[in-house]
């Protein structure tokens, strides 16, 4: 197979430690086998896996990958993946990010920037198409996230720049700290953040200037017009502009599985004061849009009066709102506000930051914590001004910040009894849905391969709504094919809302790619590309040490039944998990270890992978 388009088959990489460049010619064979964007990520990270000796110290590496589909003519076609062993998990980790910065590293001329090593001074990387220099950033030390993007563009004399950027949280090795684009385009999950401060690299700032290679330019358009009108004519199209992600809010609580006080309870009573709606009607100042996307979930919010009035964010996603809404206590929209705002500025995951407060709160309230060992601020749910203070506390590493800033494990660690609070997978802090009322969803957090995260399988709501009668086999099944075609585009350099929320067909990236590569290539072929991809990073952990104990979902799961909603009584049991987590293996052609086979490995092409 001849590559005639989508990629540009050249991988930056710099390393610090020596201030070297080097480009790296890609064949057509890598860059098809394992079509791009985290696809890259996993395999460059499993050979090099060998020399990484901790993720914080200089031998790790990230990559920072778009796809072959980044910057076409294609609906919400601006996404990055950033791949790395995580700090917060110790684990394969990755993270993508929307907006412009993909586009932009294509039109450089690359298909992915490898960084590794440690600038001997607090630098930022500039890449002006083949020009690359390593540059000073002592004057931006210190500075939040969008404060830094405005003082490099402002500086640089260019307001077209995009720039991926880390906060102070980043800069002081926050576990769960976040890279930060576009005011709050975020590679949120798995401490991207904390690698880029390991390394003393505050930004990359990026000017691409050349064309993006394209085999059939017409096909393209004309693929990419049907799918602009497709979505488009869907009957939904128009109330997602208005409240994007946010209309999850009414729905996780209607359906009992909205995270609340720590994931005590699933219903909220002050769900309405913190939905979409409430956020249509009082706060929302505008729109915006990742690159060539026309849903423009990104809503900009500005809170008009009160303690935190003059706030403006773009946010909050669904995500957010629950973690600094519900499951702290907060029932006032604008303390929501604010609170995205300062993780965004501080530069910390909203998910892993919301859920570890929570936590904290409850081992207080439990006597697990002193009033002492939080520095004399108590701490109570719905108390904004103390939830706050904790954001900059984690941000800055100041008293009680300092532990929650090292994450899941940093807190077990040093207090053992705080264990049964956290709802996290692997260390990574579980995302904004209870699953004690759906197994695939507890399935999707336990075998996910970056740990409790959603984006790998989305499940619970049609299990909820269709599944009462699915056989654990089904079950089983679903969990697998969702793992496979979600992180298909993030392999591709695509969002996959189009597809989960405006049921855009998944075949229509097939035909996407083939117009873009030259290479005809039908759904089916890219999805054993993508299970490929799963297969490595789950050897990645096999190989980090992970066990079948990593695959289960938390202590409160299993222990602590739903006390009110329509769920009432719901906990996973033990004995149907460990079942469906084994016909799970079974299913993937891994033994009951959870390690791939060598006949599944042979299947996917990836001999050269040993266990």
């Amino acid at each position: 197979m001849t590559i005639k388009g989508g990629y540009c088959q050249k991988i930056l990489e710099m390393d610090l430690s020596n201030n070297k460049k080097r480009v790296i010619e890609v064949s057509d064979r890598f860059a098809v086998k394992y079509v791009g964007g985290r696809g890259w990520g996993a395999r460059i990270i499993w050979e090099n896996l060998e020399q990484i000796k901790d993720p914080l110290s200089p031998s790790n590496l990230v990559v920072i990958a778009p796809g072959p589909l980044s910057g076409l003519y294609l609906p919400a076609s601006g996404k990055t993946s950033f791949s790395s062993i995580s700090p917060a998990t110790g684990l394969y980790a990755d993270s993508n990010m929307g907006g412009m910065f993909a586009v932009e590293i294509k039109q450089a001329g690359y298909d992915a920037i490898i960084i590794r090593g440690r600038a001997e001074k607090f630098s930022y990387l500039f890449i002006d198409d083949d020009c690359v220099e390593v540059r000073n950033a002592h004057k931006y030390k210190g500075l939040g996230c969008t404060e830094t993007e405005r003082h490099l563009k402002e500086d640089l004399g260019d307001e077209t720049l995009r720039i991926a950027t880390i906060g102070s949280a980043g800069e002081n090795l926050v576990r769960f700290s976040c890279i930060n684009s576009e005011w709050s385009r975020n590679a949120g999950r798995t401490g991207m953040g904390a690698i880029f401060g390991s390394k003393n690299l505050k930004a990359i700032v990026i000017r691409g200037t050349k064309d993006l290679p394209v085999f059939d330019l017409t096909r393209l358009v004309e693929l990419g017009e049907h799918a602009y009108k497709t979505l488009k004519s869907h009957r939904l199209f128009e109330f997602w502009q208005r409240q994007g992600l946010m209309t999850v809010v009414d729905y996780a609580n209607a359906a009992g599985i909205l995270p609340t006080r720590n994931f005590k309870d699933t219903c909220f009573d002050d769900a309405d004061k913190i939905n979409g709606e409430v956020m249509e009607t009082f706060y929302k100042i505008g729109d915006t849009a990742c690159y060539a996307c026309p849903m423009t979930c990104g809503n900009v919010n500005l809170v008009k009066e009160g303690k935190y009035a003059g706030t403006v964010t773009e946010g909050p996603e669904y995500e957010t709102a629950c973690m600094f809404g519900s499951n702290v206590g907060i029932n006032d929209f604008a303390a929501v506000l604010r609170a995205n705002y300062l993780c965004d500025e501080y530069g910390v995951d909203t998910i892993s930051t919301g859920n570890l407060i929570a936590a904290v709160i409850e081992a207080y309230e439990k006597g697990i914590l002193t009033l002492d060992e939080l520095g004399g601020m108590a701490l109570h749910w719905g108390d904004s001004d103390s939830i706050m203070e904790l954001i900059r506390k984690i941000g800055k590493r100041e008293g009680i910040g300092n532990v929650i800033a090292e994450g899941s494990y940093g807190l077990i660690k040093k207090w053992p009894a705080i264990k049964q609070l956290i709802s996290q997978v692997k260390g990574l802090e579980q995302s904004s849905y209870d699953v004690r009322s759906a197994i695939t969803m507890a399935l999707s957090y336990g075998t996910s391969d970056i740990g409790g995260h959603h984006a790998r399988a989305w499940t619970i709501a049609k299990e909820l709504e269709v599944g009462s009668d699915w056989t654990l086999d089904e079950k089983a099944e679903i969990v697998i094919y969702q793992q496979t075609v979600r992180p298909l585009f993030d392999m591709l350099g695509v969002c996959r809302l189009p597809w989960v929320e405006l049921g855009f067909s998944e075949s229509a990236y097939a035909e996407f790619y083939s117009a873009a590569t030259g290479i005809e290539t039908g759904l089916e072929e890219l999805l054993k590309r993508s299970e490929a991809v799963y297969n490595i990073t789950r050897a990645i952990n096999i190989k980090l040490g992970a066990t079948v104990k990593d695959d289960f979902p938390s202590w409160r799961c299993f222990n602590e039944p739903i006390k009110t909603g329509p769920l009432a009584g719901k906990k996973l049991e033990m004995e149907e998990y460990t079942k469906i987590l084994q016909l799970y293996y079974n299913k993937r052609g891994w033994d009951e270890n959870g390690v791939p086979m060598l006949k599944t490995l042979d299947r996917l092409e990836l001999t050269d992978i040993k266990m």
